[in-house]
């Protein structure tokens, strides 16, 4: 995919991660960029395509899909960590916010903008995930959840847009040194360099994008060659569904 040529929108896009991605977009000539949040007046000067999204609140995600009709690169940027385990919390309060931000929300958006990118060729889907959705650190047992969620939607989204043309990303990465995680004193790695890696497996036509030096080990580590399997699953879902 030529980011050049594209028009995207990226949710989350006022601070860390999120603003790196619309300045780095811009630098690469990215056509239009609509830039999402909350609170948009939080987006700062120089965002011509400002989008009010709560990614939990479904009328917000039809008033999105409308607005950005001609999106060809949705990178679902938007997500909460509230670091704090799973039984040993308080309360389920956390991990429900948890789920309903990164698994429900994303959810929304991959099913509003399905029809759009597939209106617009197909383009690309990019869901921000995470190391940890490959395994539980059970110090934020409940946000590793969302992300092995997020993960499995992720696939699931893949299996079902390809048929359309759509290519749906997964990108993961260790700690992002942002405000969501400047509490922790671990290594952390800049967002632009996160956002770089990002849009260069974008116009790679990578799949999966392994964003720094943790995601690349953590992989080998963990995870064998998923892919043949991951084939024949698409093989199934293909013949499953009705011939045109």
């Amino acid at each position: 995919m030529n980011i050049s040529e594209s028009t995207a929108l990226v949710t989350g896009a006022n601070r860390g991660l999120g603003l790196s991605l619309v300045r780095l977009l811009r630098e690469a000539g990215c056509k239009k960029i609509y830039a999402a949040a909350r609170q948009p007046a939080e987006l700062g000067a120089g965002v011509e395509y400002p989008v009010l999204l709560d990614i939990t609140n479904p009328e917000q995600v039809t008033a999105a899909a409308a607005q950005c009709h001609d999106v060809d690169l949705l990178i679902n940027n938007a997500g909460i960590a509230k670091f704090t385990p799973l039984l040993a919390a308080l309360s389920t309060d956390n991990a429900r916010a948890e789920m309903e931000t990164n698994y429900f929300g994303t959810m929304a958006m991959c099913r509003a903008f399905a029809p759009v990118l597939k209106r617009n060729g197909g383009g690309a889907l990019v869901n921000v995930l995470s190391v940890v959705s490959w395994f539980n650190a059970p110090m934020q047992g409940s946000y590793c959840a969302s992300k092995s969620a997020e993960w499995s939607l992720t696939k699931a989204a893949r299996f079902e847009l390809r048929s359309q043309g759509t290519r749906v990303i997964g990108v993961h990465a260790g700690y992002i040194d942002t405000d969501m995680t400047a509490a922790l004193t671990l290594a952390k790695t800049s967002p632009d360099d996160i956002a770089r890696r990002i849009l260069a497996g974008i116009e790679r036509g990578d799949e999966e994008i392994l964003a720094d030096e943790r995601a690349q080990a953590l992989r080998a580590e963990l995870l064998g060659d998923y892919g043949p399997f991951e084939a024949a699953m698409q093989q199934t879902w293909d013949r499953s569904r009705p011939s045109h």
